[in-house]
């Protein structure tokens, strides 16, 4: 008898810093999205591929649905938005420690259109009561017609894989549509930039998360031993380069320092990582800044 196997596209939604990314990174088992405290730390719909034996999931963990402030805001907003109709699946991830709020009634409102099951996702679960669990439950069961509901600590694995072998069930007959050693369609240059982009995020506060962005110009082999590796850090302001350089440099160097650890893992080689700090102003604003710097809406 033969084998069948089953593929499909699978996108995660939710209000900003519900856990998406953490959640896409224990489920493919190493990071390839980067996690902050703060919100909006997604910009870009991040691929990640699961593959067993018999079955293949494409997550695609989309920025968080916010109210946008700038057309940077707009471009996470749409590139969230666009993915629903394209996937065969959907889950709906809230924050259980979390009331429901407007953000989650946008979201939902949204998903009244979406054809796909749809699986509503209670994540960090390990920060409540267990009695605190099913009033959440109750309160989202009833504004959607949900597949399944499936509360998670996706930072312990509580019920992650569960909820994973329940999506490879429901999902259709299909290819194999990556090798099965592939993680991310993602180049290696965009995750090496958002490994960057994520220490400046646990490293400084305020607008300054909000105001970088991370081009990786180079990435060369020097030897069997060293990669090299250059990247841009782009800022709108000169207040804020002088806050990511710090006094003496200090700052820049902890970023490096970490970053470099998370690019060694990732590339399986020593690195040799050089930073530079560019001032682009409003680049937040700019179609064209946007553009170059990766945001491209004609890709989705």
């Amino acid at each position: 008898m033969t084998k069948t196997f089953h593929s499909g596209f699978v996108a995660i939604i939710g209000r900003p810093n519900v856990g998406k990314s953490t959640f896409l990174n224990y489920v493919i088992g190493q990071k390839i999205a980067i996690m902050s405290d703060k919100p909006q730390t997604t910009r870009n719909k991040i691929q990640g591929i699961y593959t067993t034996d018999d079955s293949q999931i494409i997550f695609i963990d989309t920025p968080g649905i916010h109210k946008p402030q700038s057309k940077l805001g707009d471009f996470m907003v749409d590139s969230a938005l666009s993915t629903l109709n394209e996937v065969d699946a959907v889950l709906f991830m809230v924050n259980a420690t979390q009331k429901r709020g407007k953000g989650d009634d946008f979201i939902i409102k949204r998903l009244q259109n979406v054809k796909k099951p749809i699986y509503l996702v209670i994540n960090k679960i390990d920060q409540i009561h267990p009695n605190d669990i099913l009033p959440i439950v109750d309160d989202y069961r009833h504004s959607l017609d949900f597949q399944e509901v499936y509360p998670i600590s996706a930072l312990k694995g509580n019920n992650v894989f569960e909820l994973v072998d329940n999506l490879v069930t429901d999902l259709p007959e299909g290819p194999q549509f990556y090798p099965e050693d592939e993680v991310t369609d993602h180049p290696e240059r965009f995750i090496i930039s958002e490994l960057i982009r994520e220490k400046v995020n646990q490293l400084t506060r305020e607008e300054i998360p909000h105001s970088v962005a991370v081009v990786t110009e180079r990435v060369k082999r020097e030897n069997e031993q060293k990669i090299q590796v250059s990247a841009s850090i782009i800022v709108e302001r000169n207040s804020q380069k002088g806050i990511i350089i710090g006094k003496g440099g200090k700052m820049l160097k902890r970023i490096g320092t970490l970053a470099r650890k998370d690019i060694e893992t990732l590339l399986g080689d020593k690195v040799y990582l050089e930073l530079w700090v560019k001032v682009q102003e409003n680049w937040k604003d700019r179609k064209t800044d946007l553009q170059s710097l990766g945001y491209k809406q004609d890709d989705y």
